[in-house]
């Protein structure tokens, strides 16, 4: 015969309060086994087990008819779980958009025309975003011929906002859309742009020749990022090999028919792998963002939060030493 429990000891035992137990048992969803002659409410280890699962359930935020529905069997935990959990996502992607519109506000005492903006912005659908960065680089590039190749790189680095973002990303997100629509941040980053490509040494690493050389360079890079994370030897046949192909396009890059470029020599490796460790010196303390086209790739990097892959200076550096070798 199983044993009876009055109310206050299933109280103690469930860690709910007596009003509590009585409500439960009025609402239907726990009833008790038995009761005494006088009408007190008697329960047995069953309800008591069915007592604690309530209890649970409802610390999860369960709904009563929810939970009816587990206890009598038509519905499963896991498929309350799993509506709960959606629930609670939806929840934390409320929370974390507000976040970022309150962090915005007390960054740049916003008016209420910019809070209502905000919001907006945080919740663009992502058609939305694509064209309003469409929008930006147009702009950008219109009024004076930069290379279509170059146009295209800048297109590529371009915001892409999880399903689920940090808060951290939305505020990134709204700094950028505020700037990518912002009139004077258009025109800073084109007079930037402009200065880069036509003054200095501008136009000569704009020029085709010198976009074909640096599109040539990037599998080799890839294959010295992959190797370094590989933790490939430098001085192995692998990194020889990748080492000649980095010799052999960086003494190529101003061929002509007329001059062969520059010689491949012992010293030529040695004094480029100096070259890749001032390189890496520079990469561990880059200069803080200038400009505002800098601005605008840190703030995309930070929606994505992706860093790019460093690159391997010092695996290259140790690499091309070791080429300046004779093979083993």
């Amino acid at each position: 015969m199983n044993e009876l429990y009055a109310i206050g000891d299933v109280a103690r035992r469930t860690g709910l309060s007596v009003s509590a137990v009585r409500y439960y048992a009025d609402a239907g969803v726990v009833t008790p086994a038995a009761s005494t002659p006088a009408g007190h409410r008697l329960y047995d280890v069953s309800a008591i087990a069915r007592l604690e699962l309530v209890r649970t359930l409802r610390e999860l935020d369960a709904g009563l008819d929810e939970i009816r529905r587990v206890l009598v069997g038509e519905a499963t935990l896991r498929e309350l779980a799993t509506t709960h959990l959606a629930l609670l996502a939806r929840q934390e992607a409320r929370l974390h958009s507000r976040r970022a519109v309150l962090s915005a506000i007390l960054r740049q005492d916003s008016t209420a025309e910019q809070v209502t903006l905000m919001h907006k912005l945080v919740g663009m659908p992502d058609e939305e975003r694509d064209r309003l960065i469409d929008e930006f680089w147009t702009e950008v590039s219109t009024g004076w011929e930069p290379p279509e190749r170059m146009v295209e790189w800048w297109r590529a680095a371009r915001p892409e906002l999880p399903e689920h973002p940090t808060a951290a990303q939305l505020e990134a997100w709204i700094e950028l859309a505020e700037m990518v629509r912002d009139t004077e941040a258009r025109q800073a980053v084109r007079h930037e742009l402009y200065e880069v490509c036509t003054t200095g040494a501008g136009p000569l690493m704009t020029s085709s020749p010198m976009l074909d050389s640096l599109e040539a360079a990037t599998p080799i890079g890839q294959a010295a990022m992959d190797a370094a994370r590989e933790q490939v030897p430098p001085d192995s046949p692998r990194g020889r090999e990748i080492a000649d192909r980095w010799i052999g396009w960086l003494t190529g890059i101003f061929a002509t028919p007329d001059s062969p470029g520059m010689p491949d020599t012992p010293e030529f490796r040695i004094q480029t792998a100096d070259h890749m460790l001032v390189g890496a010196e520079w990469d561990r303390t880059p200069p803080e963002p200038e400009g505002p086209l800098d601005r605008y790739m840190a703030l995309v990097t930070a929606v994505n939060n992706a860093p790019p892959e460093r690159f391997p200076f010092e695996w290259l550096a140790a690499a091309l030493r070791a080429s300046a070798l004779p093979a083993r």
